[in-house]
């Protein structure tokens, strides 16, 4: 018997989600679709497919006959909206997965920490770029510590829609405090930048992480591995070109501004694009596609964890 989940958020991601929901979940079902916007495609896309729906926001979604047998819910509105759907939804019982940056919750990035919060009421996305980009830091973290972890996200402009753009404050917070929280680096930082390329461009992801010191052939396995595990769920994510190693010796010591102080020893670059699978929005947005794939990913495994223990 699969689960039932809702979706609040009609836009693009939460619309994206749906499709993955109903084309790949053999352990999920939708139970509804939840907008503001009685004209959005998402919402006239579910009614065709048979998905419940309302565009009445949550105050609908709990007067739905099906509310009370949805065990999951995705939030993909906005930071601002969330607070007030996360306490209405804990009032409820619900387990809630938040696509938003609001961090309510503690942060889940499926191949790094996917196993634990699965107990958690809320569990937070990060963001795209931490989606993309923490794996990484995390794979040279566990083979030597990062001291420094900058991350640069660059997605093409049109697949930044509303909620993005409005929270692109947040984006670089989150992100860079995940880093750091997840991706074990004891500083981190966090860069996006919209494309306005056309056509579109594909999502880039460059990451440096800032060693001590450290064997290159481990970092360089490790990495790979990573990127493999992540491909998993993300068939589009890959290395554009092999990993990078720069030594800084002493008399070079580089001076990071975030730390205030200066470093030697192991640069670590890492370049990765992230092309999407197309199951509802375009294949250059890879940068929603690893959201919606990690969130699937995520509640796939909360819905296994709560029959085990049942």
């Amino acid at each position: 018997m699969r689960s039932k989940v809702a979706i609040i958020g009609s836009g693009n991601i939460g619309t994206d989600l749906m499709m993955k929901v109903l084309r790949l979940s053999k352990t999920l079902e939708m139970g509804a679709l939840v907008g503001v916007d009685p004209a959005s495609d998402g919402l006239a896309r579910a009614q065709r497919l048979g998905v419940p729906a309302t565009a009445e926001g949550i105050d609908g979604l709990l007067r739905m006959p099906s509310f009370n047998e949805i065990g999951i819910v995705f939030d993909a509105t906005s930071a601002g909206a969330h607070a007030r759907h996360d306490e209405i939804l804990r009032r409820h019982g619900k387990r809630i997965i938040d696509l938003t940056p609001a961090a309510l919750g503690p942060y889940v990035v499926p191949p790094v920490n996917g196993d634990a919060h699965l107990d958690a009421p809320n569990v937070n996305m990060v963001t795209c770029g931490g989606q993309a980009t923490i794996p990484i830091v995390a794979a040279v973290n566990r083979v030597s510590p990062v001291i420094y972890g900058e991350i640069v996200a660059s997605i093409a402009s049109k697949s930044a829609g509303p909620g993005t753009r409005a929270n692109i404050d947040e984006f670089t917070e989150t992100t860079s405090r995940a880093i750091e929280a997840v991706g074990g680096a004891r500083r981190g930082k966090a860069i996006i930048v919209l494309n306005p390329a056309e056509p579109p461009l594909i999502m880039r992801d460059t990451v440096y992480c800032l060693c001590e010191g450290g064997d290159e052939d481990a970092i360089r396995v490790s990495v790979e591995a990573m990127v493999a595990e992540v491909q998993s769920y993300v068939p589009g994510y890959r290395l554009k070109q092999k990993v990078q190693f720069e030594r800084i010796g002493h008399n070079d010591r580089l001076l990071i501004p975030e730390m205030g102080e200066a470093f030697a020893g192991l640069k670590v670059s890492v370049f990765l694009e992230v092309e999407g699978a197309a199951h509802y929005l375009p294949a250059y947005a890879g940068n929603l596609d690893i959201m919606t794939s990690a969130a699937l990913r995520t509640a796939e495994r909360i819905a296994e964890r709560g029959r085990v223990f049942a």
